[in-house]
């Protein structure tokens, strides 16, 4: 990581602090931390992070959107600031500048498609979208006759059916009848709706790589606090086993995003090479999280499982980021698919070569 690096992680993580402390957050009732969290974001530029200048954005580095989307992981945050950087992303590349306020994108389930018409209208149906309810545009991977184009879309010319995730967080069907995009373009050469999905997977790795860090903090802090039989449960073997293999999980899934985030901001290309790195990112830290969370909540015992302790911000939602943008399975299958397509004596080439 630069300097410019920390520069920027740092003040995601200050204001992350300030306005986003995750006791904070589990108490509220009313939601209130929403508006000042955002608008600190905002006026620091850390949702369009993607976007380059001269598309009204910030200009800032993929290693730098990267490092913000590990801190919000580590944090557990609960706004679109991810959707909203992706979605800036996926603009950018037609040449669109990006609105002011929350974004989102869509599709990210890999079967669901949207049609770019005739008319150049778009239709379709989006399904498990995240906080379509709550942004004003959506960023819009569409087909049509002449290949994928980039839209942006106004949220309330869709029809947005609510729905939640596992962590209580929006996750909506999106409805497109006809609706007339605000601006559109072609995507350029290389770039097509799987790159959307594979960029969205790789921040969703990210998001459950930083989860995790917080997952086993606060499992190794509770363990060291928490007394049974006279002494402390981390003094237990059974305790310190497990500790052992969540910090193996969360290792496991910080290098398997940190490898892919690398490599893609180095190579902007989204050749074979990224595809092994991102696909296989989600595969492990899909992974890491289903056996991440059984072990924290294994350590906190019943107090974990209540809504009044913050280990759930992290669990559940590490647990939803698991089926965005393409689940473990999902990602397992085409990434066979293409070992299978080059053959058995392309094996060892392609996976020494990362």
């Amino acid at each position: 990581m630069t300097e410019t690096d920390n520069i920027v992680v740092e003040t995601a993580e200050r204001i992350f602090a300030d306005l986003a402390d995750a006791q904070t957050i589990n108490n509220s009732t009313d939601g209130g931390w929403k508006a000042k969290l955002w608008q600190a974001l905002a006026e620091s530029g850390l949702p369009l992070s993607w976007v380059p200048e001269d598309c009204d954005g910030s200009g800032a580095s993929m290693a730098e959107g990267f490092a913000v989307l590990g801190a919000a992981g580590r944090f557990g945050i609960a706004l679109p600031l991810a959707e909203t950087m992706l979605a800036g992303w996926w603009l950018s590349q037609a040449k669109i500048s990006s609105p002011e306020g929350m974004m989102t994108v869509a599709p990210t389930r890999p079967r669901d498609v949207l049609t770019l018409n005739a008319d150049g209208t778009i239709s379709g149906r989006a399904r498990s979208v995240p906080y379509a309810s709550e942004a004003k545009h959506i960023a819009v991977a569409a087909i049509g006759a002449d290949g994928v184009s980039i839209a942006l879309v106004e949220a309330s010319a869709c029809r947005i059916e609510k729905g939640l995730g596992l962590a209580d967080d929006p996750s909506d069907v999106v409805t497109f009848d006809h609706v007339k995009p605000v601006g559109i373009a072609s995507a350029p050469a290389g770039i097509d709706a799987g790159s959307l999905l594979l960029m969205g997977a790789l921040t969703r790795s990210l998001q459950i790589a930083g989860a995790m860090e917080s997952m086993l903090n606060i499992s190794v802090n509770y363990a060291g606090e928490r007394v049974a039989f006279e002494k402390t449960i981390s003094k237990f073997q059974a305790v310190q086993h497990n500790l052992a293999r969540l910090a193996g999980e969360t290792s496991a899934a910080l290098a398997a995003a940190s490898s892919a985030a690398d490599a893609l901001s180095h190579d902007a290309a989204f050749d074979e090479a990224i595809f092994l790195e991102a696909a296989s990112a989600k595969i492990r830290c899909g992974e890491a999280a289903e056996k991440g969370a059984a072990i924290a909540h294994q350590v906190f015992g019943a107090i974990g499982f209540t809504q009044e302790h913050i280990l759930h911000r992290y669990t559940l939602r590490a647990l939803a980021w698991r089926d965005d943008f393409g689940s473990e399975s999902y990602w397992a299958v085409e990434l066979g698919r293409l070992i299978a397509s080059r053959g058995a004596d392309e094996l060892w080439p392609l996976v020494a070569s990362r």
